[in-house]
This record gives C-alpha cells, sequence and structure tokens, in this order.
C-alpha cells in the first residue's frame, strides 16, 4: 500500500488540549481520522523550533519532548492535518511519502 508517514513532535509532553495530554490529544485526533496504529517517542533532550532546550530531567519530566508517528494512506493523513490545524496548538510536523504493508501469517503476503 502507498501512503504516508507523519511524525509530530510536541516540545513538552505535558500540555494539555481539551482536557488531555498533548499525546492523548493526537492519538484521539488520529483514531477520529481513522488511523489505528501509531508510535510514540519520549525524547531524551531537543531544541523546539524557537530554539528553546527540553529535556527530561530526573524531577522534572513535564518537559520531555515527545514524537508521535503514524503510517495511513495519505487521504486519512490529509484528514488528521485538518483536524490538527483546527484544534489550534502549535506542532512541528515531517510528513513523507512511503511503501507500508505488513508481513508473515496474519500479513498476507
Amino acid at each position: 500500500m502507498k501512503g504516508s508517514q507523519l511524525t509530530l513532535y510536541a516540545a513538552n509532553q505535558s500540555h494539555r488540549i481539551k482536557h488531555m495530554t498533548v499525546v492523548e490529544w493526537l492519538l484521539d485526533e488520529a483514531k477520529q481520522a481513522g488511523i489505528v496504529g501509531a508510535t510514540v517517542v519520549e525524547i531524551s533532550e531537543g531544541v523546539d523550533a524557537k530554539g528553546k532546550y527540553h529535556a527530561a530531567r530526573f524531577f522534572e519530566i513535564v518537559d520531555q519532548p515527545v514524537a508521535v508517528t503514524l503510517i495511513a494512506d495519505d487521504a486519512k493523513i490529509d484528514v488528521l492535518l485538518a483536524n490538527l490545524r483546527e484544534g489550534g496548538m502549535r506542532l512541528f510536523y515531517t510528513r513523507a511519502p512511503i511503501e507500508y504493508g505488513a508481513l508473515g501469517a496474519d500479513g498476507g503476503q
């Protein structure tokens, strides 16, 4: 199958939107767009688009950056991006065209 890989970067995973953490909100928006799988990676350190340093510290995990990667057909990615734009939270993202599928007994290939 062909589609897109979308990775969304949040400089601070403790930010809240609609009474959810940014990760919960992103996963909920993805589900509403029909995207069923995601990978969430907590990043130890990062610099945001404004040059501010963010890091997970022993006593202060709330400033830890996070990346959420999703893979789906282009139409679902387009719906998700449109919904996220309406949500009002500033996010950096990357999008790349990919070919994807599943292997093994249940993958059908």
